[in-house]
This record gives C-alpha cells, sequence and structure tokens, in this order.
C-alpha cells in the first residue's frame, strides 16, 4: 500500500513530544535525520540525542486525510501549518529503492555488510547481513565505514568488545562474526537495543552479543571499545572509556567531524595514546591503545 509521508523540521519543539504526538495520530513509523541528510548518532546518557538542527518524518497509513492529519497536529504542538510537508510515496517504493542502491560493501580484507536477499561469493567473505530501516539504516554512513574497516584489520578471535552507543548493532554484529567471544551492545535508545537483538538474531550471533539496557553494566576489561557518537560525549566519556578498556586494549572513536579530532584527542591523551587513523566525507576516526 502506498503511504503518506509528513516532515517537520524540528527546531525549537521537543522531539520526544512530537514524535509521541504522530503516533497518536496514527503514524507507522518515525525517523530522524539532520537538516544535511547525516544520521542520527547517540550520545551519551542524559545529552539531548538530536543534532541542533534535525528533521523528523513520520509514516502514515495511506487513507489518512493530509488536511486533518496536519491541523491536528499544528493544533497540538501549536505550531505553524507551513512548518509540516507532506508527501505520497508510491506502493512500496522505499523497498524497490534499497534493493536497487543497497548492494553488498566491502570494509577491508574479509568484512561485508550486506542485505538479506544478495549474494557475496568472496572465499572467506565475513558478512554481516543487515537491511536498511526507518530507525537504522545499514550502518554504513562514513564514521561506521571506518569502524567496520578497523576491525577487519584489527578483529581477533576471543576477544571481548564492546559497542558503546550501538544503534543497529552493526559494530557489536560484526566484532562477534570476527570472532569476538562476546561483544556487548549498549545505547539509550530502547530502539537501537531492540534493533540490535534483531540483528544479532538474524546474523546468528545472539548467543555472543550481549545486549545492555542499564549503562552501569557493562563488563571492564575490554579488549576493543568502539563508540560511533558525538565529539562532546565523546570528551566526557573518556574516563569512563579508560575504566572500561583494559591495558593494552585499543579504543576505537568515530562520529567527530575532522576540525574536532584534536579535542578529542586531548580529552583521552591522559589515558589512551591515539591519533586518527581514518577520514571521509569530513568525518574523522581515532584509534588507540590503553596505557597501563
Amino acid at each position: 500500500m502506498p503511504q503518506l509521508a509528513l516532515t517537520l523540521n524540528l527546531d525549537g519543539l521537543d522531539a520526544g513530544r512530537v514524535e509521541e504526538s504522530c503516533f497518536e495520530f496514527g503514524a507507522v513509523a518515525v525517523s530522524y535525520t539532520d537538516q544535511r541528510d547525516d544520521p542520527i548518532l547517540e550520545p551519551a546518557p542524559g545529552e539531548f540525542r538530536l543534532w541542533p538542527h534535525s528533521r523528523l518524518q513520520a509514516l502514515f497509513p495511506f487513507d489518512t486525510s493530509p488536511q486533518e492529519l496536519v491541523a491536528g497536529l499544528s493544533h497540538v504542538l501549536r505550531v505553524a501549518p507551513e512548518r509540516f510537508a507532506i508527501e505520497t510515496l508510491a506502493d512500496r517504493v522505499w523497498e524497490r529503492e534499497w534493493l536497487r542502491d543497497f548492494h553488498p560493501m566491502s570494509f577491508g580484507r574479509r568484512l561485508w555488510v550486506a542485505p538479506h536477499h544478495a549474494h557475496v561469493h568472496t572465499q572467506g567473505a565475513v558478512i554481516v547481513r543487515l537491511d536498511p530501516g526507518l530507525a537504522f539504516g545499514t550502518g554504513t554512513h562514513a564514521t561506521t565505514a571506518m569502524c567496520l574497516a578497523w576491525l577487519d584489520e584489527h578483529a581477533q578471535p576471543g576477544q571481548l568488545a564492546i559497542d558503546y552507543g550501538c544503534g543497529s548493532g552493526v559494530l557489536a554484529v560484526a566484532a562477534a562474526k570476527l570472532g569476538a567471544r562476546a561483544a556487548h551492545a549498549y545505547d539509550i535508545d530502547p530502539q537501537a537495543l531492540t534493533a540490535t537483538r534483531d540483528n544479532a538474531t538474524a546474523n546468528e550471533v545472539a548467543d555472543s552479543v550481549h545486549v545492555v539496557e542499564h549503562e552501569a553494566d557493562l563488563p571492564a576489561g575490554a579488549d576493543i571499545l568502539l563508540a560511533n557518537i558525538l565529539c562532546g560525549p565523546l570528551c566526557d566519556l573518556a574516563p569512563r572509556f579508560a575504566a572500561l578498556t583494559r591495558p593494552g586494549g585499543h579504543i576505537v572513536l568515530a562520529g567527530l567531524l575532522a576540525t574536532q579530532a584534536d579535542e578529542v584527542t586531548r580529552a583521552h591523551s591522559a589515558w589512551f595514546d591515539i591519533s586518527p587513523f581514518a577520514t571521509r566525507d569530513g568525518w574523522t576516526a581515532l584509534a588507540g591503545t590503553r596505557r597501563a
């Protein structure tokens, strides 16, 4: 069935209240991007979880009246009707789009991310099956891609990994499929935890991917800690990351712009020997080793 898509820029609005109102008016799904179409990366607990200028898109059944929907949300949220954009999505157009555009992608020598319908014929390939969704996509944004490439090169069987800010769980799943004895995935968003559980099950690594609902339950002694979150939380969490990582263990930080690399490096320098290892599309990723 076709669906109705409503888009609203969230400047000055309470994102949680807008999302709740959309569901009250019959939304079947809600997703966020920033206004430059970058994905939403989860910050630390207590921080606002969206970029400063974010956009919400909600999908509604096709038989929803656009006029009544806009009028109702405008009244409840006290937002001018002109701020809402409405479009009709043709019958399952989103599925056709990702079937066409989302194809197997390689990260290094072994690691691939591929949709369930695709085939990878490379000998020795380690494949993470991950279909895109509205709330959490394929995990192949530039920052995640750099983390995946790092894992392909450095991950070793038997390691303990932590995916801090797991989103879809792609990094935890990848670590598990590369041989980690355990990959602990934590996020402040319950939808992220659900997505991670589902993706771990779909990839047959549910026994080794442990979804952590409370940050205090993360285990210390990680061989690898990956955090694909924003610059502010990356800086604030440096002491916590040090406490979670064993001496000689590795830390991988993404989610920061190239201009923020020095700030994040300084925040972690008391505990880690850390430096940039990759830059892509204006984003930088850092990697380092925990000093004794």
